[in-house]
């Protein structure tokens, strides 16, 4: 089961929580509500949805729940213990040979790999390997990228529509140019569909995109360690020499976390 990334709720929250606290502060509960107007919202909303339709076939369109609740989940694996099982990978192929490897992938979680070392069982020749599973990487960035496309048009939209909305607001207003009392109120919800849209696009859509584009990163650089590994055991390298070089991918950050898991691993284990 994925975990969760509570990182993104929290920004959300928060941005919406500093607006309202900001709100308060000058204007009071009055305040809030000259903040409401339900006609902005329809201009934001309805054209935000218009453009995405006219932009986008369906089927990316009824992708795009499915592309926002990714924002809301972390990728599970760890690159130290990617590291440790491809040494345990390793050790029992040069002990039992390639093809006792293959009793092993039903504890393997990660479809990826779980083809690599399936396709080194079969004696597939390594560039062949190394061509499949690039392959298989650069349909997975084009997948990702598609999908978070639709939060980058929707940053793009939202602002947009927002100043849509304020011109026609002011439009309506230049329209009463004869009763001056009304041209405040008037102008001040003119603003609102570009406050709606300009917060729209820079607290939702845009980090949003930005967290999709940092996984696909993170998952791509995953994916090319495991490329390493696989062909480092089939070619029957030294488990100790293929630890040295996967582990060069690692970050000092993510090797001082492991030592510290392992200190505390220690402790726990010496306490008991």
């Amino acid at each position: 089961m994925r975990k969760k990334d509570i990182l993104t709720p929290i920004g959300i929250t928060l941005g919406f929580i500093m607006i309202m606290l900001a709100i308060l502060a000058k204007g009071g509960t009055e305040g809030v509500t000259s903040f409401l107007d339900i006609s902005s919202i329809f201009v934001v909303i309805g054209g935000l949805m218009a453009s995405l339709l006219i932009n986008f076939k369906m089927e990316q369109i009824k992708l795009t729940g499915k592309v926002i609740n990714e924002t809301f989940h972390k990728n599970n694996q760890r690159m130290p213990e990617l590291v440790d099982k491809f040494i345990l990978l390793a050790e029992r192929a040069r002990r039992e040979g390639i093809l006792a490897l293959e009793n092993e992938m039903d504890e393997v979680d990660d479809e990826f790999l779980k083809k690599g070392i399936l396709l080194a069982v079969d004696g597939i020749e390594p560039e062949v390997i190394q061509d499949i599973m690039n392959a298989e990487i650069t349909a997975m960035e084009e997948r990702h990228y598609r999908g978070r496309a639709i939060l980058e048009k929707a940053g793009e939209y939202a602002p947009a529509w927002g100043m849509i909305g304020t011109l026609v607001g002011l439009v309506l207003m230049l329209n009463s140019l004869s009763d001056p009392a009304t041209l405040g109120p008037k102008m001040a919800v003119a603003l609102l569909t570009t406050l709606y849209g300009t917060i729209m696009a820079n607290l939702v859509f845009i980090p949003m995109k930005n967290k999709l584009e940092q996984k696909t990163e993170e998952e791509m650089f995953t994916r090319q360690i495991i490329i390493e590994g696989v062909i480092g055991v089939q070619s029957g390298q030294n488990p100790r020499i293929l630890e040295e070089k996967l582990r060069a991918f690692l970050s000092n950050e993510k090797e001082n976390q492991k030592d510290k898991d392992d200190v505390l691993t220690g402790e726990n284990v010496n306490e008991a």
